[in-house]
């Protein structure tokens, strides 16, 4: 028999519905066994891919880590193991950028099937029980946050996440070109935007800092004072019956007082398959079948996936399992912003969140803060080069 092994990450999303469509296919493929392990979150985020790219065939990936892969030789594009057609039909129900985020060099390294933003999650029952208004704007959050009813994941790299998304509604459009993490005529409000993510981490829920977006949902699905979160990476799960004590409720981000959306930073996930993969057209025929759009509404949602095919987003039985969390959620995938994808953009992402988490946590100057990241960018643009 042969075999395919996987590599995904460690939450239900991220696991249970690579199991049900290994599964699934097997019973079709009798000669073939595709066996997942999986990671924890943050190796999800930053660990390089050189290791599991030598270990496994197929590898459930972050985006920004393409432009390294594919440099490097890690992927099979593909564009030679897939009908156009296909990828047209993907690339036409894209969820936002995801699908386009897995682009590098003219080729593509990944199918997106998994699609995520930053969104905002409420209890209804605590909003209902405490008189709590949803939050409009800047300033009716932190109004709701000054009353202990706001939790915000804000680890490193969540942190980080958050700042991009101020500097885009600000106007302060990270990586205009290569040459600055914001242009000079920017730097006012890049400084505002980190002014404002410590702001609201300090009137967040006790324990923000160490607190991922899984963390988070836990948090607001399990308390009993804390009932709102205006922006993390959406978890569909948590608003379905029986996932958590309490379900949760979805829908879009607040704006900034002037009324300027934010506009969130992509995440999601995407299935590419290893450089030293044996059986390439075996495993390009099983991520094809996981990335359909008839396996994404149906089997991959109904296992807790978060489909990255639109007809998930958009079908009547998701949004009637999950609150209507697809629905209320989609108008933020498609306004998303794609990080860069470039090789040392994961050197200067790590860089940079530890800076701003060393500023939330300890103070200091913004304007330091800025300097840091833009020294950083030079050191992974360096580093790369050499």
């Amino acid at each position: 028999m042969i075999e395919l092994k996987g590599i995904t990450w460690n939450h239900t999303r991220g696991l249970l519905p690579m199991l049900a469509t290994a599964q699934r296919w097997e019973e079709t493929h009798a000669e073939v066994s595709v066996r997942w392990e999986k990671r924890s979150l943050q190796a999800f985020a930053d660990a390089p891919l050189a290791e599991l790219a030598a270990r496994f065939d197929l590898m459930v990936i972050d985006h920004p880590s393409i432009g390294e892969a594919a440099t490097q030789g890690l992927l099979l594009p593909l564009d030679d193991l897939m009908p156009a057609g296909f990828l047209a039909e993907q690339r036409q129900n894209s969820v936002g950028g995801s699908y386009a985020s897995y682009q590098y060099n003219g080729c593509q390294w990944a199918l997106a099937i998994d699609a995520a933003t930053p969104v905002a999650g409420w209890r209804p029952d605590l909003m209902q029980r405490y008189g709590y208004a949803l939050p409009r704007t800047w300033s009716d959050l932190l109004q709701l946050a000054e009353r202990g009813a706001v939790a915000v994941p804000g680890l490193a790299i969540d942190s980080l996440m958050a700042f991009l998304m101020f500097a885009n509604a600000l106007g302060a459009r990270p990586f205009a070109s290569l040459a600055a993490v914001v242009a000079a005529e920017h730097t006012a409000a890049a400084v505002e935007a980190l002014r404002m993510v410590r702001e609201l981490l300090q009137r967040a829920a006790p324990g923000t800092l160490q607190r991922n977006p899984i963390r988070t949902w836990q948090l607001l699905a399990e308390s009993e004072t804390v009932a709102y979160c205006p922006f993390a990476y959406g978890y569909s799960n948590y608003s379905r019956d029986g996932y958590a004590a309490h379900p949760l409720q979805a829908g879009g981000l607040i704006t900034l007082d002037d009324g300027t959306p934010l506009r969130s930073t992509l995440g999601g996930a995407g299935l590419a398959i290893s450089a030293q993969c044996r059986h390439p057209e075996l495993a390009a025929s099983y991520a094809a079948y996981v990335a359909s759009a008839l396996c994404q509404r149906t089997l991959y949602m109904a296992s807790g996936g978060q489909p990255g095919h639109r007809a998930a987003w958009t079908d009547a039985e998701a949004n009637r399992v999950t609150r209507n969390f697809f629905q209320q959620t989609l108008p933020t995938l498609d306004a998303a912003w794609v990080r860069p994808r470039w090789p040392g953009y994961l050197a200067w992402q790590d860089a940079a969140s530890t800076l701003i988490h060393q500023y939330l946590s300890e103070g200091g100057a913004p304007q330091d803060v800025l300097a840091g990241m833009e020294k950083a960018l030079t050191t992974a643009q360096k580093g790369h080069r050499a």
